[in-house]
């Protein structure tokens, strides 16, 4: 039994290009420095101390950042291609991020993560349509899994050994490390990977001239999913920016224990994600619906907060948001690769990213608010409603692509 599972998890990574792994190679440094975020609304109330109201107009601006560098982003990788957008996003931001602990202000930091989102967020949609250059179709979201699996072994890593800098050095150890490993990718990036032009697939010149023929705007279907993805970035999102204070003020956790639940969602991911995809994608089985039931699971991950004050109901929302995740993102943004046509690529793949951006601006600030009026409950069960409305939202969607 233990020799098939080994068997089958080394299958799920078979026929993966070099150029793939590197990626992820550099992804998970990348994401392995990014040890700030979560820890960011704990550094504004406590470093630098800022009102609820005021972390949450941090947040928005820092989502506003992460929707125009988006949106220029995938424009700038249609124009001078992905590799040259995703060299200067990590070589500028990395910069950017080691400023930030210079910013001591309600003002200065407002101005500093709008700018630095900016330049960063660039990078996601050249990152999407490098998978077109350097994979095969068939492997793509395998790729793409891949890449999240670094994300997530990185992101495993990353907030338990932040809580261990901010024990030690402080937060201003988070900055300099996260401005280093932005640089340090590029380094690696630029000894291993070679620039490539997205090709087109014979197999699919067909299906895409066709797709040519409709813009972007005027795919329905793809609007009606770009709302499922918003809802579920918004509820996803809480993660990072109000459950840190959830653990800190009503569980009185300290910035390691808070690290540790953290990296079990990374950690889980880096374990389970890939068999899981490669099992669901063998099987055959109907993907927007997989999507349906993780957005289920998203809902509940925060409705079963308000039932007990229990210390282990935090690890039980943390294990049914990690499922939900592993079986949301791979197919929603395969979704989106998969419905984007040749020379379109960067657009569709915006829209998608800029979806979460979208998220990012309304979530925190949303959160806080609720949180600072009414209290953590209320805002818990805020976000199990919304995940249920997108759970509706994706059977009509569902249904208007039959």
């Amino acid at each position: 039994m233990v020799k098939k599972t080994i068997n089958s998890y080394q299958n799920s990574f078979r026929g993966l290009s070099p150029e793939v792994w590197w990626l992820a190679l550099i992804t998970f440094i990348n994401r392995a420095g990014t040890m700030v975020l979560p820890f960011m609304s704990l550094y504004l109330t406590q470093d630098l101390n800022l009102t609820l109201s005021q972390v949450g107009w941090i947040m928005t601006s820092f989502g506003v950042g992460s929707l125009v560098g988006t949106w220029i982003g995938g424009k700038l990788t249609d124009t001078i291609g992905f590799y040259k957008v995703m060299v200067r996003s990590l070589l500028t931001t990395g910069f950017l991020f080691m400023a930030l602990q210079y910013l001591h202000t309600f003002e200065g930091f407002l101005v500093g993560i709008f700018l630095t989102m900016l330049v960063a967020d660039m990078f996601r949609p050249a990152m999407f349509v490098s998978l077109k250059a350097y994979s095969k179709p068939e492997n793509r979201t395998r790729s793409l899994t891949l890449i999240r699996l670094a994300i997530n072994l990185g992101f495993s890593f990353g907030p338990l050994l932040g809580g261990i800098i901010i024990a030690f050095i402080g937060y201003s150890g988070l900055f300099w490390v996260d401005g280093l490993t932005c640089i340090a990718a590029i380094f690696i990036m630029k000894l291993v990977l070679k620039e490539k032009q997205v090709k087109l697939s014979s197999e699919t010149i067909e299906d895409e001239a066709v797709s040519q023929m409709e813009s972007v705007y005027k795919d329905k279907p793809f609007w009606i999913f770009l709302v499922v993805v918003f809802l579920m970035g918004f509820v996803f999102l809480q993660l990072f920016t109000t459950m840190p204070l959830y653990y800190r003020e009503i569980h009185d956790l300290s910035e390691v224990q808070i690290g540790l639940i953290m990296s079990l969602n990374g950690f889980l991911i880096f374990l389970f994600e890939m068999p899981l995809i490669h099992y669901i994608e063998k099987k055959m089985l109907d993907k927007l619906k997989i999507i349906t039931w993780s957005l289920v699971l998203f809902a509940l991950s925060f409705l079963v907060l308000n039932t007990t004050m229990w210390i282990g109901i935090l690890i039980i929302g943390m294990l049914l948001i990690t499922v939900g995740e592993m079986l949301a993102f791979p197919f929603t943004n395969n979704f989106a690769m998969n419905r984007a046509p040749t020379g379109k690529e960067g657009r569709y793949l915006a829209l998608y990213s800029m979806a979460f951006s979208f998220a990012h601006i309304f979530s925190a600030k949303t959160g806080m608010e609720v949180i600072d009026k009414l209290g953590f409950a209320a805002n818990w069960f805020l976000m199990g409603g919304l995940g249920l409305l997108a759970v509706v939202l994706m059977i009509w969607l569902r249904r208007s692509l039959k």
